[in-house]
C-alpha cells in the first residue's frame, strides 16, 4: 500500500487482496494491525467476471502461499511475491509454498517452507514497492520453470492474464482451483480519475488495470502476490504486474492496482537473499 495519511481502517480497505482479515495476518506475521471495513451492502453481487479454471500445467511457476497470496517462481528456489503480504525482512520458516497444481487439494502438491523473506525496503514510503521475495528451503521442481519479469515499459499495455485462489466475489470464500481471466491495461489519468486512493496513484510504481467503466474483471481477495502478465514479443510468458491494492473487487469504474515490476526490475535481481 502506498503511503498515504488516512485512518487504519480505509488503509485496510484498500488493500483489499489479502485472503485473510488484516489483524489475522498481523498476529500470524508480526505486522501491525488495522481493523478491516466490511463490505459494502450489496458487494455480495459483484462477481469477477471473465475467471474460469486454469488448466493442470497451464501456469506451472504459480504459488499459493500459506497466509493467503499468491506468488510465483522467480527463481527456482526464489518466490516473488507482494510486500504487503509479508513480514519485515529476515529469516521466515512460518510460510508454506504451494506448487505444480491447479487444485490445492491435489495431494500431487509440491509444498515447500520458507526459509528467509526479503521484503522491499522502498515498500509504504513515497516511492512503493508492493514486491517481497520469499527463500524456499528447496528448489521447485525444475519442469515447473520460472516466469521472467519485465525490465522495460514496453510491455505497458494491452490485454493482461490474471491468476488466483483468492475470491470470486468480494468478499465471497477463497477457492480450491485455480482461477484465471483478462484484463485491460488502464493508463495513469483514467486511473487516478476513479478517486479516492487512485489519486494518489505512484505512475513510476503502479499500473492499473480492469475493465473501465463497467468493473466486473478484477483481481480479488486471496490474489495479492500474483502475477498480472503478458506474452512478449516471443510469445513466451512475462509478468508486467504483481497484484497489489484497489477499491473492492471489480466495482464499477475501480480498476485493480499493480505493483509495476520493470520498475523494481535492478532491485529484485540485486536483492541479497
Amino acid at each position: 500500500m502506498k503511503a498515504v495519511n488516512v485512518s487504519t481502517n480505509t488503509w485496510a480497505s484498500a488493500l483489499k487482496k489479502m485472503a485473510v482479515a488484516a489483524v489475522g495476518v498481523a498476529t500470524m506475521l508480526g505486522l501491525a494491525a488495522p481493523a478491516v471495513a466490511a463490505p459494502p451492502s450489496g458487494s455480495d453481487s459483484v462477481r469477477v467476471v471473465g475467471g474460469i479454471p486454469a488448466a493442470q500445467g497451464e501456469f506451472p511457476w504459480m504459488v499459493r502461499l500459506s497466509m493467503g497470496c499468491g506468488g510465483t517462481l522467480y527463481t527456482r528456489q526464489i518466490v516473488l511475491t507482494a510486500a504487503h503480504c509479508v513480514p519485515q525482512t529476515g529469516p521466515n520458516s512460518r510460510i508454506t509454498a504451494t506448487m505444480g497444481v491447479v487444485d490445492l487439494e491435489d495431494p500431487s502438491a509440491v509444498r515447500i517452507q520458507s526459509t528467509y523473506v526479503y521484503q522491499s525496503p522502498t515498500y509504504g514510503t513515497s516511492t512503493g514497492g508492493d514486491w517481497a521475495l520469499i527463500e524456499l528451503a528447496s528448489p521447485a521442481p525444475e519442469e515447473l520453470g520460472t516466469l521472467p519479469i519485465a525490465t522495460t515499459t514496453a510491455y505497458n499495455n494491452g490485454a493482461f492474464d490474471v491468476i488466483g485462489w483468492g475470491a470470486a466475489k468480494e468478499g465471497g470464500p477463497q477457492q480450491r482451483e485455480l482461477l484465471k481471466a483478462k484484463v485491460d491495461f488502464v493508463n495513469d489519468d483514467t486511473c487516478k480519475a476513479a478517486g479516492g486512493f487512485y489519486a494518489g496513484l505512484i505512475p513510476s510504481a503502479e499500473i492499473c488495470a480492469g475493465n473501465i467503466p463497467a468493473g466486473s474483471t478484477d483481481t480479488c481477495q486471496g490474489d495479492s502476490g500474483g502475477p498480472m502478465f503478458r506474452r512478449d514479443n516471443n510469445n513466451a510468458w512475462i509478468q508486467v504486474g504483481i497484484t497489489s491494492w484497489g477499491e473492492g473487487c471489480g466495482r464499477d469504474g475501480k480498476p485493480g492496482v499493480y505493483t509495476e515490476v520493470n520498475t523494481f526490475a535492478a532491485a529484485i535481481a540485486a536483492a541479497r537473499i
